[in-house]
């Protein structure tokens, strides 16, 4: 069975356009698991563009399946992590002028910091993921510096249309491949939604999608369980 992570930033920032109180994002985690969500994902940016400390805080008391951070390996929002103590950690790159994530994160590039973030999350008991492109080299990093899953950045193929996208696809494949040979745990995510999702679930041995912006979309209209529930029949295999 796919594991389904919904990512409820967003829902925060709708709320962050008037910083008020609604609409709020731990309620948000709760519809979510009434509708079926076998985890919570939130992304605890340096700039506080949507989630809080606080959200993180309260989603670490009342989240009951499994609960996600995504982060970058800035200081400060790791000294929150090793505090919180989330069920998983995802290191993610960072860009304050970025709308949303634009690429995985160069751990090749990056491995002192990547490994100490690593390190000490592992410490705390926190099973931890690197979010990285479909790269050999990088996924290979991953594999040494004892990352327990690698999520494939899927904004690529989310993106691409007709031959482009069966080209991101393979490239996928071939990452997804390598992942499973180091025996590492298959996660995607990024840019997903109903109709392009089919095809990345079916990729071997995969374990977990991490998917947001396209079900609170869809929320808007139908409601976050049903958002929710819609989604996980997509991915059934």
């Amino acid at each position: 069975m796919i594991e389904l992570g919904v990512n409820i930033d967003h829902v925060a920032t709708l709320r962050q356009a008037r910083r008020g109180n609604e609409p709020d994002p731990v309620w948000a985690a709760v519809e979510a698991e009434l509708g079926g969500a076998h985890g919570i994902t939130a992304h605890l940016r340096e700039d506080r563009r949507h989630m809080q400390e606080r959200d993180i805080r309260l989603l670490r008391e009342t989240v009951r399946v499994k609960f996600n951070l995504e982060m970058a390996c800035a200081p400060e929002v790791l000294a929150i992590a090793l505090d919180v103590v989330p069920d998983q950690a995802t290191l993610v790159p960072e860009k304050r002028q970025e709308i949303t994530t634009e690429g995985g994160l160069d751990v090749v590039g990056d491995l002192s910091r990547v490994r100490d973030a690593l390190e000490a999350l592992r410490a705390k008991g926190v099973a931890t993921s690197l979010f990285i492109d479909p790269d050999t080299r990088q996924i290979e990093a991953a594999k040494e510096l004892g990352a327990d899953a690698v999520e494939l950045h899927t904004g690529a193929y989310a993106n691409a249309s007709g031959e482009r996208r069966a080209v991101e696809l393979q490239r996928l494949a071939q990452g997804a491949e390598l992942i499973n040979r180091l025996g590492l745990r298959l996660h995607a995510g990024h840019g997903l939604n109903y109709t392009n999702v089919r095809a990345v679930a079916t990729l071997p041995q995969m374990a977990e999608l991490n998917i947001g912006h396209s079900i609170i979309s869809r929320a808007l209209f139908i409601g976050v369980r049903e958002a929710v529930a819609q989604m996980k029949r997509a991915i059934e295999l």
